[in-house]
């Protein structure tokens, strides 16, 4: 399953891994770590998943049921977090660097630098 699927079904209420076909492959699919990121995006569940964080050692199952049990229902949609830029993008592309270096070079480099970068690396076609 994916792991949005778990993730939703906890905004839902709707317990899929007792109700799926194999509840023993559903279990051994969800993974804590992903639902306790999706869930932190939002103020009223971001204490639930730091509550499932400090407990870690719990077994997935364990956490899947507190976190259906306790979590009300309602529909939530955010996008993912990306901390990469358009500009980090660029500089890696041109100069051939990780991440890393890139951001080094973006400390250095000026709006214009990064402008003249841009129009150097465009690929027609």
């Amino acid at each position: 399953m994916n792991p949005f699927d778990y993730v939703n079904s906890i905004n839902d209420g709707k317990d899929i891994i007792r109700t799926s076909d194999s509840p023993a492959m559903a279990e051994k699919g969800y993974n804590p770590y992903m639902a306790n990121r999706a869930l932190s995006y939002f103020p009223d569940t971001v204490m639930f998943a730091n509550e499932m964080n400090t407990n870690h050692w719990a077994d997935g199952l364990l956490q899947y049921d507190y976190l259906i049990n306790t979590v009300r229902k309602r529909k939530r949609f955010s996008k993912w977090f990306k901390p990469e830029s358009d500009d980090l993008e660029t500089i890696k592309e041109y100069y051939k660097v990780g991440s890393e270096v890139a951001k080094q070079y973006l400390r250095v480099l000026s709006a214009d630098q990064l402008a003249n970068l841009k129009t150097r690396i465009i690929k027609g076609g």
